[in-house]
Formats: structure tokens, C-alpha cells, sequence
């Protein structure tokens, strides 16, 4: 029997994308540091990106062997710098004093931008163009901004070329009540032009093909709100550094912490993005937030000649695309490949981060799996992947508890994963997350222990 065109489709992708590890550079993550998350709350934060991506990069760049001048380039993701931050990345870099001859570029794949900085800076140090490149992402969603509508701004270029008083009369007398309407760029944002859904009814759908109910999402959201509350009880995030603002307050913690969750509470909860039938609530959806996370790649050589420490090294990355309306599954088709290529099976990944964007999503994807018909249809599988431990599944709650800054939460996953697997003397790790347009991407992680 002829094979099926996922099939063909899933051999040429992974033999178009193995390249012999002799062939190739390692890469070490040497160090990283990132901000605490802090939720909007109906007005722009304190804090803009770039000044989010500084409060993490000055100690982070302050503790190294070398003076920032020596990186070879600052790879940044953000989705929605400001007005004037539009190469974030530039910026960023010459307020750190890298000086005017690191270069510095801006990086953006929706959700993942972060993670892809990252890819980014790992591939030209395995080209040789670089030994040593600051890296990440950051975002400030609070600060999204609030536009005109096309017929406000078609009236504002008439009035701006009304010459005379009766042209300015005539022209404000065109002038309606609907023209004031604003646009909410996060919400525009948020919504696929393609396929015309917001990211919510993208869960919404995922929810109604594996049959997830409202109380395993709600469920689900309230284990990512303890993990959390545990973590910063026992003092796990480390890899937090505070923020400063002019006023004299500071910020140490991620503060969407919800201590008091309960599954009475979320179940109050009324349905955001199908309503009144839908499941996907703010409860079990990732919180709009303001973040930044920065890492340090860095070559043999780099490591060699400033005697850097390891945390680890990234082994392998997969970017994968997938029909928009279904893009929470995401991880699915990013992971599944690395997992092929290293013939490793879900067990033998010592811990995961799957970016929390919504519980359903999450569940999704560990649905997914565990079915066969997806496996064999989408993934071109002979037998279903198997179950994800959840014990070793965002150990530390993630998007639902602690916010999702799309621009930084592909690097903050990589960030944490390695905390983690030193923490609990572990090897290996994969760092996944969904992006909205119908896109996966993962990154395999492994602890140094030399």
C-alpha cells in the first residue's frame, strides 16, 4: 500500500533536517536571567519592553568575566515593541554599553519569538559567525496599543489637507460618533486573520475534538496556581532578578499568583471566547502579562577562553506548521520529530515545560499522543506516542499561574527547564510551546553535569 502523504511528508522533513552531530558546533547555555511576570491590570505597567529587557540584562551581563562590548551580537524576540523601541534588540544593546559595534536584530514568530531568538543565536554560533550572543525575548502586553479605526484615520487625512475654513467646516461636519472607536491592538493581535479565531476559540475547538471537559481545564489551572505558590515558597526561582521603577517600589515575584483559587472559584467563571457554551474561561486561560528573559549562548571556544560555567547545552530544535485553527497542538508536531531523530520515547525526557497558553491546549496535546488515529493521520506514527508523566510536566505551574509575555515565554521555558533539571539532577529536558498561526516550536535541553 501506497504511503500517505503525512507520512512522506513527516520522512522527507525529518531526513531533510538530521545533520551528522560531528558536523556540528555545540552550543552551551552558560547563563540567564529573567524579570518577575507582572499582570496587566487595565493600564500599562510600569515598565516598558525595553526597560523590562534591561532590569534583567544589567545583572545578568554584570556578573560575567567579560565586558558587554566582547558579545558578538544581541538576538531579541518581541511581538509588540513601542513606538520607540522598534528594533528592541538595537536598543536594548547599546543602553547595556555593548557599544556601537555589536550588532543587534529583533526576532518575531508570535508566541515563540523568544525561543526563536534563541534558535537564532544557536545557528550562528554553529556557522562560526559568533562565539558569544546574548539572547531572549521580552514583552510588555500592558503597553499594546490602542489605535484608530480606518475611517478616523482616512477622516484625519482629510483634515489634515482642508485648507480653508469652509473645507475644515465641511470636513468636521463628516465627522461621526463610530470614529472614535478605538481598536484594542492586544485583542486584534490575538485574533488569526487567516482563519478569522482568536486564540481562545482555537482552544475552544481543541476541547471539543478531544472531549476536555470544563472541569479537567479548571482542574488543571488550579495545579498550575499551586505548583507556583510552592515553588516560591521553597524559593525555586532563582533565575528571577528584581525590578526597580522611579517611584521607589520593587518587584521580585510573579504576581498572578492566585493563592486563593479554588475549584469553586474558577467554576464561577463565565466562558471568554464561546459564549454562553463554551469552556475556555480567564481562569484556565494564560494571563496577560509584562515580561523579559535573557540568556547566554556561547561556543567551546567562548567557554574556554573566559572559563564560563555550563547550565547546558541545546541538542536539537524543530519548528513545525500546522493547520491555524488547530494551533494549540502545536508542541505535538514540533516535539514529535526531535523525539524521532534521537530515538527517545516521552519517558526518557527527565522533564517538560509545554508553555501554558490554555489548559485545554495543554491537555491537547498530551491527548494527542495518546491517540492513535491523531498519531498515524497527523503525525504519520505507526502506534500512539504513549503518556506524558505529568509529575515531570511544569513542575513549577507555568502560563495559567504565573502570565504568558509572548515575546519572552519561549525563553523564560528554556530558562526554567535548565533550574530545574539542576535542581533535581536531571539530564534532559524539551521546552515547547504553541504559536498562534498554526505553529510549533520545542528545543531539547541538556544539563551539564561535567
Amino acid at each position: 500500500m501506497a504511503e500517505t502523504k503525512t507520512k512522506k511528508k513527516t520522512k522527507k522533513k525529518a531526513a531533510r533536517r538530521t545533520t551528522p552531530a560531528r558536523n556540528r558546533r555545540a552550543v552551551y547555555i552558560v547563563d540567564g536571567s529573567r524579570t518577575p511576570q507582572l499582570k496587566a491590570r487595565g493600564k500599562p505597567g510600569p515598565f516598558h519592553a525595553a526597560e523590562l529587557a534591561l532590569g534583567c540584562a544589567r545583572p545578568l551581563l554584570a556578573r560575567q568575566p567579560f565586558e558587554p562590548s566582547e558579545l558578538d551580537e544581541v538576538v531579541m524576540g518581541c511581538v509588540m515593541p513601542g513606538p520607540d523601541e522598534v528594533n528592541i534588540a538595537r536598543v536594548v544593546a547599546l543602553r547595556l554599553g555593548c557599544g556601537k559595534d555589536v550588532p543587534a536584530w529583533t526576532v518575531q514568530r508570535n508566541c515563540a519569538s523568544g525561543m526563536q531568538a534563541l534558535d537564532c543565536a544557536l545557528k550562528d554560533i554553529r556557522l562560526g559567525r559568533a562565539e558569544l550572543v546574548l539572547a531572549g525575548g521580552v514583552e510588555a502586553m500592558s503597553h499594546a496599543p490602542v489605535l484608530f479605526s480606518e475611517p478616523m484615520v482616512n477622516w484625519l487625512g482629510a483634515w489634515m489637507g482642508a485648507k480653508t475654513w469652509p473645507q475644515r467646516l465641511k470636513t468636521l461636519g463628516q465627522l461621526r460618533p463610530g470614529h472614535f472607536k478605538p481598536i484594542i491592538g492586544l485583542l486584534r493581535g490575538l485574533t488569526d486573520p487567516v482563519v478569522g479565531l482568536s486564540m481562545g476559540q482555537t482552544a475552544e475547538n481543541l476541547a471539543y475534538r478531544f472531549g476536555i471537559s470544563r472541569s479537567e481545564m479548571d482542574s488543571y489551572a488550579l495545579r498550575s496556581h499551586k505548583r507556583l505558590a510552592e515553588a516560591q515558597d521553597a524559593g525555586y526561582l532563582t533565575e528571577i532578578e528584581t525590578l526597580y521603577d522611579t517611584h521607589g517600589n520593587y518587584y521580585e515575584h510573579d504576581d498572578g499568583l492566585r493563592r486563593e483559587s479554588s475549584m469553586e472559584n474558577l467554576a464561577k467563571l463565565r466562558p471568554v471566547f464561546d459564549k454562553p457554551f463554551g469552556s475556555v474561561t480567564a481562569g484556565n486561560s494564560a494571563q496577560v502579562t509584562d515580561g523579559a528573559a535573557l540568556l547566554l549562548l556561547a561556543s567551546d571556544k567562548a567557554v574556554e577562553k573566559y572559563q564560563l560555567p555550563v547550565l547546558g547545552q541545546i541538542k536539537d530544535v524543530e519548528w513545525a506548521g500546522l493547520e491555524p485553527a488547530q494551533m494549540g497542538l502545536g508542541p505535538v508536531h514540533a516535539t514529535t520529530p526531535i523525539l524521532k531523530r534521537q530515538k527517545l520515547a516521552l519517558g526518557d525526557i527527565d522533564y517538560w515545560e509545554i508553555n501554558e497558553a490554555f489548559a485545554a491546549q495543554v491537555l491537547a496535546c498530551l491527548k494527542a499522543w495518546e491517540d492513535k488515529d491523531y498519531c498515524k493521520q497527523e503525525l504519520g506514527l505507526k502506534s500512539p506516542l504513549g503518556s506524558l508523566d505529568q509529575s515531570r510536566l511544569n513542575v513549577d505551574g507555568g502560563g495559567i499561574s504565573l502570565g504568558h509575555p509572548v515575546g519572552a515565554s519561549g525563553a523564560r521555558i528554556v530558562l526554567h527547564l535548565l533550574h530545574v533539571l539542576a535542581r533535581n539532577n536531571a539530564s534532559t529536558g524539551i521546552a515547547t510551546l504553541c504559536i498562534g498561526g498554526g505553529q510549533g516550536g520545542a528545543m531539547l535541553i541538556e544539563r551539564s553535569t561535567g
